[in-house]
């Protein structure tokens, strides 16, 4: 959830107070209306609050720090390609365009990553400062910057701050945004200095929205109160190595051997071998104080700003390269589409860092995405090599239980004393307030931050080796990004890396978060490799469920050395796809994680690559962004045929169920087959699973009768007790993700199974008792629900009319005032694409149909002729609302289309529209 910026003094209630909260909020109001005027008027606002915040993109300015000239030519969408002569002018001309286009993006991002977010928002951010405080994410960024990184990178990222300092330099908050100038109305805030922890915090931030499996570990647990360890592995199924192939087939890891060693790992590798008790410290026979503790951990969490994606769920991306043996150009073809929550401006950031004279003193040639606030090239390409990234999955969170005591925590029998710091937080409009962080052994003992967490496991259930519980347990936190490490080395190695020995070299860098890295090269080589600090565990013990912190052995015990990660590196089938599925096979020796991605996308795309391959073509740079706006349904292709043999009598239903006769399964936006299977999808998720899950895994507000979950007496005289929902929607199980499509799938051939039951209920009167029961009730309930969202009419039916993507600016965009909001939103958009297709407009099937994440952005990289590779943003260059550049790539992101990407400097020329000169 983004910063609670609604209009307050922060004042004691008082008539005073009430009169200048009064005031304040006609300003806003006064303000926002004038803005909105100017637009369509030319009114004084439009231009002394709009108008004066947009970067000077032509002439020339003087910037002091400087050592020679620098150009900065911006092509027709804004996008900035800077030469200049030296290294440090670079990344400080860098700094200073980044700052020009998006500064108060940068600055909210700093001060979430410093948990400084009251200073800027008021007293509506207190507990979210706590949470980030006790992380201390700003505290490991100064680690790295003062004992891990290379005299190299200090200094880029000095110059990177003094290129944003030099931006900001004599300007006040309406000079700098829009949003400053709304925000100076409640709060007399004014943007400090930048600095290079600042740049750092941000790779926290993104580790953080790329943890893992976090969440699996806390819903698991949170399982355990409706659910037994049967019914929660049913809901966990093994990864299908049979249907989907992992990433790495035919490559290896040095430590032994170039090919995996004999020994099967198959708990640790196959999908999951997580059950609700054991060793880890609970039971599947009640864990009420444990429910309670995750439960508020989870409102915490589900309370943070997102950084890059959606809190840890749903986050996915597509990437692969094919060899020159399979392209019409005869050398490879790279593509890459993170998908991310949707944002306004989009999280990345367009443009190329180019030396006149690649030397010794000037050393970068390279394009791409980058983060708004960090120097270099995150993804992208340079004069040889290019590179994409998706996420991992792997394991690199672990919670733990902590016994506590006023003299400490218990620890291999002893009781040890905390390790303690004191934070104060400022509160723009109030008293500043001073927390304790607590950290024992394993980690920052997060259930401080919550008052449910202090409950810390009153009644769960545990060993008999377990310790007297007392008041309850805590619960501390293990990550690898707790530890200070050297990825931003990496972005600098990466960006001058030749060929894959450079590149493998910097990916050794890149600690945190643990990506896929996907490579190719000029030379027609391509390959991938792992990367990341990636914990090894005690045997017995594989991470999915919260560990007993009380016991060493459940430690970590060490980390994978950079020889024991796999790789792949121009393997004979000529391609490599990375989507999130399976790393490696079960014969990978060491576990990784117990939940990977299921491989819906990964094996559409393995198969659309190996279709054209076996056809006899040769694949192109369109035939590359054709695959990535693949959106057919592999749900629909097992199910519909299913839904097709149900004889239904209601004439109406009928009618949509005829809908899918004949489909492609294709779900484009203007598709009333799309529409009407998806709903039929999301009610069956309901039915069979969404109402049998605990009250902590389903949405916000939606309630149901059910049983206790402690019951005596007779089952018919057990009275059914009334329970809400208490996640958000974008947040909520289940969400029908691949995982989900898995446990279906699973059970197909079992039609009596007992998820397949309902109760007496719903618009279709009468129980449910098996599978096709429960289909047809399903499509019953989805033909009254579209009925009601869409129209009796099914002629005007179509899947972009339910799923819509709405872009919010993730400040006052989100929680400002009403009318501010339509002054710095856009949408809404109608997509194709769904949950588990290439085309990943994610939506949340618990929640609604709201497009909840995206692909972020778009690249198809052509080795060939690197003027002819292809890209698009979600937004455009600047964060500026009302600015030309705001959203005007959003139409084409949507329609699926890619703009072309200068990258030589005659083709840059040749596109520039706009060039600033910067001199010293």
């Amino acid at each position: 959830m983004p910063p609670n910026t609604t209009a307050s003094t922060g004042q004691q209630p008082g008539k005073s107070g009430r009169k200048k909260g009064r005031r304040a909020r006609l300003l806003v109001l006064v303000l926002v209306l004038a803005v909105i005027a100017g637009v369509t008027g030319g009114a004084y606002w439009s231009i002394s609050t709009v108008r004066a915040s947009f970067p000077q993109t032509k002439g020339s300015l003087t910037l002091d720090g400087l050592s020679g000239p620098v150009d900065v030519k911006r092509d027709g969408y804004g996008v900035p390609q800077i030469y200049a002569s030296s290294d440090e002018d670079l990344f400080m001309a860098q700094g200073f365009v980044q700052a020009q286009d998006r500064f108060w993006e940068m600055d909210v991002r700093r001060h979430m990553t410093s948990g400084r977010l009251s200073e800027m928002f008021g007293k509506g951010q207190v507990d979210n400062d706590e949470f980030l405080r006790t992380l201390g994410w700003d505290r490991i960024a100064k680690q790295e910057y003062d004992t891990k990184l290379s005299a190299a990178t200090k200094k880029y990222l000095q110059a990177y701050a003094k290129g944003v300092n030099a931006y900001l330099a004599g300007k006040d908050g309406a000079e700098i945004s829009l949003e400053y100038a709304a925000l100076g109305f409640t709060n007399d805030y004014k943007p400090e200095q930048w600095t290079p922890v600042d740049s750092i915090a941000w790779l926290k931030a993104m580790a953080w929205d790329l943890r893992g499996n976090m969440q699996d570990e806390i819903d698991r647990a949170l399982m355990t109160s409706r659910l037994g360890p049967k019914q929660i592995a049913e809901l966990y199924p093994q990864y299908p190595y049979d249907r989907n192939k992992p990433i790495v087939r035919t490559g290896g890891y040095d430590a032994v051997t170039r090919t995996y060693g004999p020994q099967d790992a198959t708990a640790g590798a196959a999908g999951t071998g997580a059950t609700a008790g054991g060793t880890a410290g609970a039971s599947s026979s009640g864990t009420t104080g444990l429910q309670s503790q995750l439960a508020g951990l989870q409102d915490v969490l589900d309370g943070l700003p997102t950084a890059v994606g959606v809190n840890g769920n749903g986050i996915g991306s597509n990437s692969w390269v094919v060899g020159g043996k399979h392209t019409i150009t005869g050398k490879p073809l790279l593509a890459n589409d993170p998908h991310l929550s949707a944002s306004l401006p989009s999280v990345w950031y367009q443009m190329g860092l180019h030396c006149r004279s690649v030397s010794a003193s000037c050393q970068y040639d390279v394009a791409g995405y980058t983060f708004a606030g960090m120097p270099g090239v995150v993804i992208g390409h340079n004069q040889d090599i290019a590179w994409g990234m998706t996420n991992s999955g792997v394991d690199v969170t672990d919670l733990y239980l902590e016994k506590l005591s006023g003299d400490g925590y218990l620890y291999g029998g002893k009781t040890v004393p905390f390790t303690t710091r004191q934070e104060t937080i400022k509160v723009a409009g109030g008293e500043p307030k001073k927390i304790v962080v607590r950290a024992t052994k394993n980690g920052p003992l997060l259930s401080d931050r919550s008052s449910e967490l202090v409950k810390v496991g009153r009644k769960a259930t545990v060993d008999t080796a377990a310790p007297d519980r007392g008041d309850g347990y805590g619960i501390s936190l293990r990550w690898t990004a707790l530890d200070a490490g050297t990825t931003m080395d990496a972005v600098f190695a990466m960006d001058k890396a030749k060929n894959w020995k450079d590149f493998r070299a910097a990916a050794a860098l890149f600690d945190v978060p643990s990506q896929n890295l996907i490579y190719a090269d000029r030379e027609d080589n391509i390959g991938y490799t792992l990367p990341g600090k990636i914990p090894t565990r005690a045997q017995g013990y594989d991470g999915s469920v919260p560990a007993p912190g009380w016991d060493p052995k459940f430690r970590w015990t060490g980390y994978l050395d950079e020889d024991e990660l796999p790789y792949e590196y121009n393997p004979k089938r000529g391609y490599i796809v990375t989507a999130n599925q399976a790393v490696v096979d079960k014969k990978y020796p060491y576990t990784l994680t117990t939940d990977w991605g299921y491989g819906a996308r990964s094996q559409r795309i393995n198969d659309l690559i190996q279709s054209k391959i076996d056809g006899g073509g040769k694949i192109s740079t369109d035939d590359m962004r054709q695959m990535q706006l693949d959106n057919s349904s592999e749900m629909a292709k097992l199910l519909v045929p299913q839904l097709l043999k149900i004889d239904i009598a209601d004439p109406d239903v009928r009618e949509a169920q005829e809908l899918l006769e004949g489909w492609d399964y294709t779900q484009d936006a203007d598709s009333a087959a799309a529409a009407y299977f998806n709903s039929v999808w999301r009610n069956i998720l309901k039915l069979a699973f969404g109402h049998k899950l605990p009250k902590e895994l389903r949405v916000k507000g939606q309630c149901l009768y059910v049983d206790p979950v402690s019951t005596t007496g007779p089952a018919d005289e057990v009275q059914k007790v009334r329970e809400c929902g208490e996640r958000d929607a974008d947040q909520a199980q289940p969400d029908g993700g691949d995982r989900w499509f898995e446990v279906v799938r699973a059970l197909m051939d079992d039609p009596d199974s007992d998820w397949w039951t309902t109760p007496d209920s719903g618009p279709r009167k009468g129980a449910d008792r098996n599978r096709d029961d429960l289909f047809a009730r399903a499509m019953v309930d989805a033909r009254w629900e579209l009925t009601a969202k869409l129209g009796k009419d099914i002629d005007t039916w179509s899947w972009g009319r339910l799923h819509r993507l709405f872009l919010k600016n993730q400040t006052l965009g989100t929680e400002g005032p009403g009318f501010l909001q339509y002054a710095l939103n856009r949408g809404p958009w109608k997509l194709s694409g769904g949950e588990a297709t290439v085309n990943a407009s994610g939506w949340n099937a618990a929640g609604g149909y709201g497009v909840v994440w995206v692909p972020s952005m778009r690249m198809v990289v052509n080795l060939g002729d690197l003027d002819k590779s292809k890209w698009i943003n979600l937004t455009g260059a600047s964060g500026h609302a009302y600015n030309a550049h705001y959203t005007d790539q959003t139409d084409k992101w949507a329609d699926g289309e890619l703009l072309d990407w200068s990258f030589s400097k005659q083709a840059v020329d040749g596109s520039t529209s706009d060039t600033l000169v910067l001199r010293p």
